[in-house]
């Protein structure tokens, strides 16, 4: 009885930090979270912070992944930049990434000793799954002596064949740093020409070769959705990402990196923003910026929600084969330069 008093106390205080962190934040029903929710998500919260610490791990969480699991259990959430640098940084023997398999990979080849896994498993990316090593292997052939950025939407295998990885936090500098006036970029269509676009307008114009696809969330907006949030919304502040349409970005008030659009807010007067991308950074910024009020169309990765606080709990106690990440050797070495080279063009 007495034990069970004291768990149910815990419990209760686990709660209360629960409500603080995500009460401003909307449920994917559209309801905010409430305190009884919170005391529903306790037991796992609880239970995924004791046995870290027990297993010496570390959690590493993309914002677009569940508000409870990037907020109530991550050690550190952020973009596939952030994220990129903090896996340099991780002293812990065990990641724990929640996210999906390229940036799981991403991990494992900055931290080839320690054990990785992936909670939701090979979750995939309609970006990173839209090229292959060897289709980037013929653009090479094709194109002999043209430097090959990849997006770190991208698999460990086709990072192995790129000369420098980026994100869409330091891409256009990258790419106006380079001395080239062509440059191969795979696998995003829609953030080549906004790259292109971008660098005309910075004056340093270049060729993009572009092959791939493009991110299934963020091509959905369109310009016309853009001007009727202006008509619904007066004074109100587009925000997007640069895997959007080109002439979605043309008519926002900021084009950034999901880092960079939490700055922009951050540091912004205004009340009101509209957010062109997926709904966990909207959750992110409804924790931090409780007195601004967040107008989301629509768009959720499905493959980013896989990731829950079941099977992250369920991933430190008895991971799976298919959650464990596996890379050879020489995939590790090769893909490695292009990571190094995407820190050394960001300094």
């Amino acid at each position: 009885m007495p034990f069970q008093a004291g768990y149910k106390a815990l419990l209760e205080q686990e709660a209360h930090r629960l409500y603080g962190l995500l009460g401003s934040v909307t449920r994917d029903n559209g309801k905010k979270y409430t305190a009884p929710d919170c005391l529903q998500i306790a037991p796992y919260t609880l239970a995924v912070n004791q046995i870290k610490k027990e297993q010496n791990a570390i959690i590493l969480a993309h914002s677009y992944t569940l508000p409870e699991l990037a907020l109530g259990v991550a050690d550190f959430s952020g973009d596939s930049y952030a994220l990129s640098a903090k896996a340099q940084e991780v002293k812990e023997e065990k990641i724990i990434f929640a996210g999906v398999w390229f940036m799981a990979e991403t991990a494992k080849i900055l931290n080839p000793a320690k054990e990785v896994i992936i909670p939701a498993g090979k979750a995939g990316c309609t970006l990173a799954d839209a090229i292959t090593a060897d289709e980037v292997k013929n653009l090479k052939k094709q194109y002999p002596g043209v430097p090959v950025l990849c997006y770190i939407n991208s698999s460990a295998a086709v990072k192995a064949q790129s000369d420098i990885c980026v994100t869409s936090s330091n891409v256009f500098d990258i790419a106006q740093r380079l001395p080239e006036k062509e440059l191969i970029f795979v696998p995003d269509l829609l953030m080549a020409k906004n790259l292109e676009n971008e660098l005309v307008r910075r004056g340093t114009p270049k060729k993009i070769i572009s092959a791939g696809g493009s991110c299934y969330v963020h091509k959905q907006y369109s310009a016309h959705q853009v001007a009727d949030l202006r008509r619904q919304y007066p004074g109100i502040e587009v925000l997007c990402h640069p895997e959007c349409l080109p002439d979605v970005c043309a008519v926002c008030d900021y084009v950034g990196s999901t880092k960079g659009m939490q700055e922009y807010v951050a540091r912004s007067d205004k009340k009101l923003f509209a957010l062109l991308t997926e709904h966990g950074l909207v959750n992110r910024l409804e924790s931090f910026h409780a007195d601004k009020t967040f107008i989301w169309p629509f768009g959720v990765c499905d493959y980013m929600k896989q990731n829950t606080l079941q099977n992250t709990l369920q991933a430190l106690v008895a991971p799976m084969p298919a959650q464990k990440v596996i890379l050879s050797e020489e995939i590790i070495k090769q893909a490695k330069k292009s990571i190094q080279n995407m820190f050394e063009w960001t300094r």
